[in-house]
């Protein structure tokens, strides 16, 4: 079904087109509402203007004090000139940043300042309050590898810093780790929300930041006058806007699917996301000119591309327009696709949407990725394999699909993605990074998800229910082996009948995603209900035929250990803080994810810093937070949501959980019904 499709595509797109693209795009300095990131929507627009597609820019508010759902809006920025120079003390006199060498050499969103001098002050990392007790900060600039906002908001709100110098630059090991890019500047940016105390910033290489560090800590040994540097920033903060590029290939009723791609961050930023934009602009141009030519028909549904600021357009855009989300039936995102997997030491993964929106999206689109991986033959050609890397990976969010996939927006998107990549958030994502084969294979998936969905009726359903219904069984075969694996590994009865218990409890749950995931086919065809129950129940069966192999061989392993029947697990006695979350029903006041950081302005300084320190204590918080708010559909108590989200991610912290959820009651965020 799917060979034929992908050949004619492979036939049309051009990697080398969907690269020159990506090159034209990297040149554009592309923060979120501003002039570069304007430049380069409009060049979008032409590009599709040029290939036949009807294409407009949409301009967006973009301000303080306005939200679009959940996330609070900032104000537009433009930038200009920026230079940080050493220069004192007189021989090691240098110039440290450029903005018109290196754009990132620029904490995004700094204000201006006009030329000034000020002592250095080196921080160890500067993110908590005991740091700064016995500090003068006045009047000083800051030299730190700690998280920027929290920087900023203690050096420079609380004790009267000018800026910051920021040297870190993270690691994702193992592709890359301290000292991997000595001379790259990793992406930093501000956030203004409104009422924060605004400064400037400026971002170092490791190379630099160790130079600077050695000169400091060397002159304060020796009793000598302290490091100063003259910074300079000419930029501008304003209500202006943000622009969203929208094109259409027409369809024959008013659903869509759509295909979204993130346009901005700083020159070069290729691969993220030049390399996406570039993908989507040659597959909006392939469908195009393969339609005109009669080699593909006008299909039934609308295929709708978007070019967004990321997270924050899509927000805009989806609020904007909600009226149009029911005709959305599906998306896809493409985010970091192009690169070479080489020096970028990167995966192509297909990334699921969250298992609180079961769908058929993500087993499509991993079956096209391996139809595309089928295309080098074995030394006696009887055998065929890819010459990329690739994968699947259960959702992280991160970027637009985290929006629309959200049940409360029901747009199921699955997310193309290289990762790791050893260049991300830096400098060094340059287009010589940038694979036109990989952009190729990327691009032609797209095209194929995109365009087997948009024609998809009862024959495409029922077939794609069974290509379900063949990765259920592997998937389902896998898990069940993992917990027998961990049956006979122990000598313990307790932890074997514990054991047992889970995986009962995880199969009541697996069970239920499969049947919600098969029967979002309707949404392809709405007749297709016969087909959808054989396939629910199928499922079914092979569940129970696994489980219930499982049970033997957990039964067999009880007898050998001495004991009789595994006892049924009494019903667990509930902690405090699930006692808590057991009476609380949260509701979302709107739709899709929720972010607070912003509306945290409103709390005073002491509970800020109340909720900064139980959140470092709760690392995994993050991912619960989004997987949590996922789950919240009105009705389900907290304790209900905790226990699915550790279904879904085997991460538990209620306690978190519960403090999260009264936090966004206390901002207004949610209600919270008893």
């Amino acid at each position: 079904m799917l060979k034929n499709l992908i050949k004619t595509v492979r036939s049309e797109f051009s990697g080398l087109a969907a690269k020159d693209h990506v090159a034209r795009i990297a040149a554009y300095h592309r923060i979120q509402a501003s002039p570069g990131f304007r430049a380069a929507a409009y060049y979008v627009q032409e590009a599709l203007t040029e290939a036949g597609i009807a294409a407009e820019v949409i301009s967006l508010p973009a301000q303080e004090g306005l939200s679009y759902w959940g996330q609070s809006g900032f104000q537009e920025w433009h930038a200009l000139a920026s230079t940080l120079e050493i220069v004192e003390p007189e021989d090691a006199q240098a110039k440290l940043c450029d903005f018109r060498e290196s754009k990132i050499s620029l904490i995004q969103r700094s204000a201006p300042t006009s030329p000034i001098e000020a002592e250095v002050v080196l921080l160890q990392d500067g993110t908590k309050v005991e740091e700064y007790e016995k500090l003068d900060l006045q009047g000083k600039i800051v030299l730190t590898k700690g998280d920027v906002d929290r920087v900023r908001e203690l050096a420079v709100e609380r004790y009267g810093a000018l800026g910051i110098v920021y040297d870190g630059m993270r690691e994702w090991p193992p592709v890359r780790q301290q000292m991997d890019l000595p001379d790259a500047r990793q992406y930093t940016s501000f956030w203004w929300c409104g009422g924060e105390k605004r400064c400037f910033g400026f971002v170092l290489s490791p190379r630099q930041g160790a130079s600077l560090r050695q000169l400091i800590q060397k002159r304060a040994q020796e009793g000598k006058s302290p490091v100063k540097v003259r910074a300079f920033v000419d930029s501008r903060l304003y209500d202006g806007a943000m622009e969203v590029v929208s094109a259409y290939i027409p369809g024959e009723t008013a659903e869509e699917i759509l295909v979204v791609a993130h346009l901005c961050h700083p020159e070069p930023s290729a691969n993220d996301n030049a390399s996406g934009c570039g993908a989507a602009l040659e597959a909006a141009r392939t469908l195009q000119t393969l339609i005109n030519a009669g080699r593909l028909s006008r299909p039934k549904r609308a295929i709708h591309f978007l070019w967004v600021p990321e997270i924050s357009g899509t927000y805009g855009y989806l609020a904007t327009y909600e009226n149009e989300i029911p005709r959305l039936l599906a998306g896809i995102n493409l985010d970091m696709v192009g690169e070479d997997q080489g020096p970028c030491g990167s995966v192509w993964i297909v990334e699921y949407p969250s298992e609180a929106m079961p769908s058929f999206v993500g087993d499509l689109m991993a079956r096209i990725q391996e139809e595309l991986a089928d295309n080098v033959k074995n030394l006696a050609g009887n055998e065929s394999f890819g010459l990329f890397r690739h994968g699947v990976s259960r959702f992280s969010g991160g970027s637009d699909h985290y929006i629309l996939s959200d049940p409360s927006v029901g747009v199921p998107t699955p997310m193309l993605i290289q990762w790791p990549d050893k260049f991300y958030h830096t400098s060094e994502d340059t287009v010589d990074k940038v694979s036109p084969s990989m952009l190729a294979n990327v691009g032609v998936a797209t095209v194929v998800y995109a365009y087997f969905l948009a024609n998809a009726g009862a024959t495409e359903a029922q077939w794609l229910a069974h290509e379900m219904l063949t990765r259920y069984k592997g998937v389902t075969a896998r898990r069940i082996q993992s917990s027998i694996t961990e049956a006979i590994s122990t000598d313990k009865v307790e932890e074997l009948a514990k054991n047992l218990h889970l995986l009962m409890k995880k199969a009541a749950y697996w069970a239920g995603r499969e049947r919600e995931a098969l029967a979002s086919l309707q949404r392809l065809a709405s007749d297709i209900g016969t087909v959808v129950d054989k396939a629910q129940t199928i499922a079914a069966q092979t569940l129970q035929e696994e489980v219930g192999r499982a049970k033997e061989l957990f039964f067999e392993r009880a007898k050998a250990l001495g004991a009789g029947e595994l006892a049924p697990m009494p019903p667990r006695e509930l902690d405090s803080w699930e006692e808590r979350a057991a009476q609380m029903i949260p509701v979302k006041k709107c739709r899709g994810p929720i972010s607070p950081r912003a509306f945290m302005r409103q709390l005073p300084f002491e509970r800020r810093e109340e909720i900064y320190k139980w959140q470092e204590e709760h690392k995994t918080g993050g991912e619960l937070a989004v997987l949590a708010l996922y789950w919240t559909d009105g009705k389900r108590n907290l304790l209900e949501i905790a226990d699915l989200v550790e279904m879904e991610s085997g991460l538990r912290d209620t306690e978190f959980l519960v403090k999260y959820f009264e936090l966004l009651h206390e901002l207004g965020l949610i209600a919270l019904a008893a």
